[in-house]
């Protein structure tokens, strides 16, 4: 998976791009430790809008990135869902979880 790291006002836009799988555990953590420390930055975005595949694991990073970032004040939302990785979400109950938008 690739991760790509957008700064918006406020926010830190997490753009993934592919499977969002056990393997991508490193690559997922360092991204979002390097938005959390982004001064100005209140809300995390996690755009899904080109990942084809995620699973459990995926779904545990999730989970640990909305612990750590309530810890430090910030917000966690997820956008950009579609397909198989929306229906995982929704079965989930990820909506309960986390601000869902678009």
């Amino acid at each position: 998976m690739q991760i790509k790291l957008e700064a918006a006002p406020n926010k830190a836009v997490l753009k993934l791009n592919g499977r969002f799988d056990f393997h991508s555990h490193r690559d997922f953590r360092t991204a979002y430790e390097d938005a959390m420390q982004e001064t100005g930055v209140h809300e995390i975005v996690i755009d899904f809008q080109d990942v084809d595949y995620l699973d459990s694991s995926a779904l545990g990073m999730l989970l640990l990135l909305r612990e750590k970032s309530e810890a430090v004040g910030k917000t966690v939302s997820l956008t950009g869902l579609q397909g198989m990785v929306k229906q995982v979400l929704e079965i989930a109950n990820f909506g309960k979880l986390f601000t869902v938008t678009g």
